[in-house]
């Protein structure tokens, strides 16, 4: 994360005189700056052929991946005099302490792998494009048996045609209502076409003629689906067609003196043309491509792509990315063309030309992964003269011109976060920055359903694939008596899955400087990686700098006591109290008071509010199932269709507790076995529960432990 430069002007302690520091642990956590002569491969283990690699830190994470023509060549430059490496490959392999190399058989399959590590292990040395917002498509699901025409976010599904993106989700839904009176696609949810189907009445939608209510029969699964595909061929840019085939149609009723299905015609030509003109023709041969550009300097960069299909701009995207490693412009594009198509295993968003404004240093292997997902040859080029170079000067504009805004936006972001936790370095008196927060709250009602939180903050930034919630058992199974218990028991379920984790996967012999040592070398072919048996990453093997829980001293204490227990003492730990807001460390009688314009107990403050909303969130789903469990859930044997076959036979739990053994072995589908054993269920309940429905805490307790089992 780059430093703040300047004088270091923030938060302050006040301390009463002659009352030392308290922090957990000593300094020994921080690691030092790393020799990487000390995890350096022998020059003759590595091969001289095409691969991908990655460094891990001293707790297994991986913090860089990269690709190589010659992994023997590339990986010798990382291990050159440090002073001589640019700062930021100063600080990733001083950070590092192994490397490991995969071999594969060309660079295109390297240039693909290279992708999926990093988008598996997300290493904070790599250069990742994150946008500020999720951007709408226009999506249609064509893998269904009746398609439907949605707006969408986020990853995209397999079987999904998807258009876009679009700057508003209001576009989309406007451009789409105007295609309905010509495209009459199912646009509802499964539950709404569910329940049409069932009452045998179509919607609004269909009844206005904007939907072919294939819930209720009026067209046949498959006139649907071709219905779907030529709304999926007209967003594709073959306007004409359709264009003509109305034309036709129109002149064909007026023929035959159907003037009011010819006026119907003329309003559907009409309402594409006003469709189409809502993207401006750019490009009039027609050109399918993607435009991207560039702005911005050695710190961070803007990037901006139109997407071009059928000569009209489309969509439009655009991204700022820090520049956490050195790279040029070139191999900037690369991992931008990485990033935009990386996840189209169809191909469908891949368009005949990609036009760059550098081109990567190797073209042509970013050339031949490109056309193997579209299927077809892709171009990517720069655009050098007439419309295209002109809409390229736009993009480019635009780009800058989002630079510019982001800067305004975030004015100091990079330097506030840095100062930040460098606020909270000199405040708790740590070693270093703490890079890796992570903080702690309970939430329960009068005791019921206890859940806690873990987020995780990086970098001074939220890290929401790492939340974890937790359910608390106590003691006894049944929850703990009061927050410092349930603080007690949290903090050393997570922290004993660190030790046990850490242990499993050699993390203790990693990177330990010598070929001598036993246990893993420092480099090599790649070996197993952290995962648990069933071969998922292990979650909880690298510990935080700084533990924050929610509460004041009987809280800090409750965490401290159960990393004692542990013998866990190089984690420095701190809780944050709601009142005054002041910060306690353990064994100390007095609170560290920051500053209340001070950045660090800003960044103290959206960590403990974001564990707190984590925490209640968990709380109210685990309630919520708890309290809708019904109790023939508990009979062996006993699915959902068989339970709702009793209640739809019997009305009521309170009815069928009444019923004999053969009553309820006449329900289709059930047998004496099962119904013996519904009776002895039901047998054992509180008559005065509500029908249908047990609140049991144990029940719920247990159902919810599943959040995380520690």
């Amino acid at each position: 994360m780059p430093r703040a430069d300047g004088p270091y002007g923030a938060a302050r302690t006040r301390r009463r005189s002659g009352h030392p520091r308290v922090r957990v642990g000593p300094a020994n956590y921080a690691r030092s700056m790393a020799d990487p002569a000390s995890y350096r491969p022998a020059p003759g283990e590595i091969p001289d052929a095409p691969g991908v690699y990655r460094f891990r830190d001293e707790h297994g994470r991986v913090v860089y991946v990269g690709k190589a023509k010659s992994l023997r060549s590339r990986l010798a430059s990382y291990f050159q005099d440090v002073h001589a490496l640019h700062p930021r490959t100063q600080r990733m392999v001083t950070t590092a302490a192994a490397v490991e190399w995969t071999v594969v058989g060309t660079e295109v399959e390297a240039l693909a792998l290279e992708y999926s590590w990093i988008k598996e292990f997300d290493p904070r040395f790599n250069v990742k494009y994150r946008d500020d917002k999720s951007y709408p498509y226009l999506a249609v699901t064509l893998a269904e048996e009746y398609p439907r025409v949605q707006v969408m976010r986020g990853a995209k599904r397999k079987g999904t045609r998807y258009f876009g993106p679009y700057g508003h989700a209001w576009a989309i839904r406007e451009t789409v209502d105007l295609l309905l009176r010509v495209f009459p696609v199912r646009t509802c949810s499964t539950g709404v076409f569910k329940r049409a189907r069932q009452q045998g009445r179509p919607c609004l939608l269909g009844y206005i003629d904007k939907c072919s209510a294939p819930c209720v029969g009026l067209i046949s699964p498959a006139d649907h689906h071709r219905l779907a595909e030529d709304f999926c061929d007209f967003m594709s840019g073959e306007t004409a067609r359709f264009e003509r085939r109305l034309t036709q149609r129109m002149k064909d009723a007026a023929a035959e003196l159907d003037y009011e299905q010819a006026a119907r015609l003329r309003d559907d030509i009409a309402t594409l043309r006003r469709a189409t003109e809502r993207n401006a023709l750019v490009l009039r041969d027609g050109t399918d491509a993607d435009l991207f550009a560039l702005a911005g300097d050695e710190l961070e960069a803007a990037v901006q792509v139109f997407h071009v299909r059928d000569g009209r701009v489309r969509g439009q995207r655009g991204w700022v990315v820090e520049k956490v490693e050195d790279l040029d412009d070139g191999e900037l594009v690369e991992h931008l063309l990485q990033q935009v198509y990386g996840e189209d295993a169809e191909g469908s968003s891949v368009p005949r030309e990609v036009l760059v404004p550098v081109v990567p240093p190797d073209v042509a292997r970013v050339e031949d992964w490109l056309s193997g997902l579209r299927g077809s040859r892709v171009s990517v080029r720069v655009a050098q003269r007439g419309d295209k170079r002109e809409l390229a000067e736009t993009v480019r504009r635009n780009a800058e011109h989002a630079l510019v805004l982001h800067r305004t936006r975030r004015a100091g972001d990079l330097t506030t976060r840095s100062q930040a936790l460098r606020e909270l370095q000199e405040a708790l008196d740590l070693p270093s920055a703490p890079l890796r927060i992570e903080c702690y709250d309970v939430s329960h009602n009068q005791g019921t359903y206890q859940s806690a939180s873990m987020v995780v903050f990086e970098d001074g930034l939220a890290r929401k694939p790492e939340y974890r919630l937790f359910s608390i058992r106590g003691p006894h199974g049944e929850g703990a008596r009061d927050d410092t218990e349930a603080m007690y028991e949290v903090i050393a379920r997570r922290f004993r899955r660190y030790l046990a984790e850490r242990s499993d996967s050699g993390e203790l012999e990693l990177g330990t400087g010598t070929d001598d040592d036993e246990g893993q070398p420092a480099g090599g072919p790649v070996g197993p990686d952290p995962r648990d048996e069933s071969g998922r990453p292990r979650r909880f093997a690298y510990p935080p700098n700084l533990v924050v829980v929610d509460g004041g001293p009987p809280q800090v204490a409750a965490a401290a006591r159960a990393l004692a227990d542990l013998g866990i003492d190089d984690v420095a730990l701190c809780g944050l109290a709601k009142r005054l807001e002041e910060v306690w460390v353990p064994g100390d009688d007095y609170p560290v008071i920051l500053q209340r314009t001070s950045e660090g107990l800003y960044l103290l403050q959206r960590v403990r509010d974001e564990a707190h909303r984590f925490a209640i969130a968990g709380h109210r789903k685990r309630r919520s199932k708890g309290m809708t469990t019904s109790v023939l859930d508990d009979v062996p044997g006993l699915g959902p269709a068989r339970q709702k076959a009793l209640l739809r036979q019997f009305g009521s739990v309170k009815r069928l507790r009444a019923a004999t053994v053969d009553e309820i072995a006449t329900v289709p589908g059930m047998g004496a076995v099962t119904a013996a054993a519904v009776v002895a269920a039901l047998a054992g309940t509180n008559p005065g529960s509500s029908d249908g429905v047990a609140v049991g805490v144990s029940r719920a307790s247990d159902d919810a432990a599943g959040m995380l089992d520690a």
